[in-house]
């Protein structure tokens, strides 16, 4: 007996032609509709900026017929989705052109809401300044600069004399030395005494007597007192003296010959005290 041969019944072919395959990625097999389909747009299913909620919405209000209801509430008895999250949804398919909503008042008085739906993005709807929805999780706002500092105004120049004689340089930088002995609390560098003697100089040129100047630079001082150096230099300047006028002129400020005390005198030499120890000692006469 001839053994019967058995062969397995041939595949069917692939609905995907081998040469369209891809290698990777998603393939489409698709069959051709003939009833209940509607036509969606890539523009719409491939929206950069709609959320998946709002394509889905979108393409379920073009698949009802003209008529149908598609309010909030019977949007989420439709779909599990909450009515915060369908009212979102609409608002990004107005502000991208996809729906509009219009409120209209019937002959009645009964004010009813039109809802338009756009299979196209409307022009006239995108052009609106609808709001643009808010991501669920928005980064914290940016704090705010802080106020730019206010510039601490430059101090007015110190004084400088008209005519810097040497003596008066010199007696203006003795007393600003001398002033700790006379105010513990005023204790200047070299590089202060340096600095300010010019402006004491002003004030000798002007008429000012040493014992005018100490008073006015060490008189009612602050407590404590922080910055010596700046406290002399606002009053050097604030308090300076007006200049002297022809009707008084100044006296010139000498220095003693012997001790090299400041003094006045229209001419040098010595000090009244130096000149009073150089007079001769008047004795009584006997019998006089």
């Amino acid at each position: 007996m001839d053994t019967q041969q058995v062969s397995a019944a041939p595949r069917a072919p692939s609905p995907v032609r081998r040469s369209a395959t891809p290698t990777s990625g998603v393939m489409h097999i698709n069959t051709r509709h003939t009833s209940r389909f509607t036509v969606i747009g890539n523009h719409l299913a491939q929206h950069r900026e709609l959320s998946l909620l709002a394509i889905g919405l979108s393409t379920y209000i073009q698949s009802l017929p003209a008529g149908a209801r598609i309010g909030i509430k019977s949007l989420s008895e439709r779909f599990p989705d909450s009515e915060a999250r369908i009212a979102a949804a609409l608002r990004e398919l107005e502000a991208h052109g996809y729906l509009s909503r219009t409120r209209e008042r019937l002959p009645n008085g009964r004010v009813v809401t039109r809802t338009c739906s756009y299979n196209q993005p409307n022009g006239a709807a995108q052009r609106r300044s609808a709001p643009t929805p808010k991501p669920r999780h928005q980064p914290p706002a940016p704090a705010p600069a802080p106020a730019p500092t206010a510039a601490t105004p430059t101090p007015p120049p110190l004084p400088q004399p008209r005519n810097p004689l040497p003596q008066y340089l010199r007696a203006a930088t003795a007393l600003l030395t001398d002033l700790h002995r006379h105010s513990a609390a005023i204790t200047l560098t070299e590089k202060d005494v340096v600095l300010l003697a010019p402006a004491a100089a002003t004030w000798f040129e002007r008429g000012a007597t040493p014992a005018a100047l100490r008073h006015a630079l060490t008189h009612d001082l602050p407590q404590p007192l922080k910055r010596p150096a700046k406290l002399l230099r606002y009053r050097l300047t604030a308090l300076l003296p007006p200049p002297p006028t022809p009707e008084h002129p100044t006296v010139l400020l000498q220095n003693c010959d012997r001790c090299d005390r400041a003094f006045r005198s229209p001419t040098p030499g010595n000090c009244p005290g130096c000149s009073a120890d150089d007079a001769p000692a008047r004795f009584p006469v006997p019998g006089g």
